[in-house]
């Protein structure tokens, strides 16, 4: 139980970073424009010559300020989580489960949803030549999402021994 406790542990300080990385990184789309590598991100738009505001029109700000919001939540619930399986694991009593904490994990798991979601539903469309794709940090927020709904379906069933 003590190994399975520890690599719920190592798994979620990993989400954590990977989940600091994708939104900080402006890597979520990046192709190559003008014969120089291009990538965008939720803050900036960066080519060789440096980076620039984003090329979004007005209409589709709001959708990204929501989308830098809810990274910004998920974040914040994900360090919460694990503040308090930290604080759970020794103060709470032995058989008891580990409920505060894989709920906060899974509202981390929703906030990534809902960005992902409506990252994926408006700006792909922006970045529609041959070579465009997806950056690393788009890939690394998917992998965020399946670790926090596994972290935080673990954490509900866990008790602790």
């Amino acid at each position: 139980m003590l190994v399975l406790l520890a690599g719920i542990f190592v798994v979620h300080i990993a989400t954590v970073i990977m989940l600091f990385v994708s939104t900080i990184a402006n890597v979520w789309m990046a192709g190559i424009f003008n014969q120089s590598t291009n990538s965008s991100g939720l803050w900036l738009n960066c080519d060789v010559r440096g980076c620039h505001q984003l090329p979004f029109t007005d209409e589709d700000m709001p959708a990204l300020k929501a989308v830098q919001a809810f990274m910004i939540l998920a974040i914040i619930f994900s360090c919460l989580s694990l503040v308090m399986f930290v604080v759970q694991l020794f103060t709470m009593e032995k058989g008891k489960r580990f409920y505060f904490t894989g709920a906060a994990m899974l509202i981390c798991w929703l906030f990534i949803l809902i960005a992902v979601s409506i990252y994926t539903a408006r700006f792909p469309s922006y970045f529609t030549a041959s070579q465009d794709h997806h950056g690393y940090s788009f890939i690394l927020v998917w992998i965020c999402f399946c670790f926090s709904f596994i972290i935080g379906i673990l954490y509900l069933v866990l008790r602790k021994k």
